[in-house]
């Protein structure tokens, strides 16, 4: 079996659900957060919709600099609407996905590094990095969302099994 063939079935499912619960972020509740240190909601989901698209640059390039010449990249900015963000999710939902699917085993056995001005901070084969960089990633702050939901009175979405919103799945 190809790698590609391994991953897409839990791409395709992590991916459904993240937008599971993507659809249930209040647009009256972008600019919440649950504590002083944390960020907005609006800040969160939107980097939960973007988070695919790192996808597209662990296959497209051999390399990503969190700081290119010590200059950190500016934060996306946080969608305005509920469509916004679905949009930027399904847009790099459909661009992960082609990559993931054009890519060859000898691909994805080759190393792929994570920077900071131009250090090292980790190197893994580009496989490692679509599993823990990028959807453990999602799912990771895909969980916190659901926090922040649930800290809002929305309905959480069964993910896994049953959520005390959904019982009957």
């Amino acid at each position: 079996m190809a790698l590609k063939d391994a991953i897409l079935p839990e791409f395709d499912h992590e991916m459904a659900n993240t937008r599971k619960t993507l659809e249930r972020v209040p647009e009256d509740k972008l600019s919440w957060k649950p504590h002083p240190k944390s960020g907005t909601m609006g800040w969160l989901a939107t980097h939960v919709a973007n988070l695919p698209s790192w996808a597209t640059e662990t296959l497209g390039k051999d390399t990503l600099d969190l700081a290119p010449d010590g200059v950190p990249q500016a934060p996306m900015a946080p969608a305005k609407s509920r469509q916004e963000l679905l949009a930027l999710f399904d847009k790099n939902v459909a661009a992960g996905r082609a990559a993931i699917a054009g890519a060859s085993d000898e691909h994805f056995v080759k190393p792929w590094s994570l920077l900071s001005n131009g250090k090292t901070i980790m190197t893994m084969p580009r496989v490692a990095v679509l599993r823990g960089f990028v959807m453990n990633h999602v799912i990771h702050h895909r969980a916190q969302l659901g926090v922040y939901l649930r800290l809002n009175d929305v309905a959480v979405p069964a993910l896994y099994g049953p959520s005390a919103d959904e019982q009957g799945m």
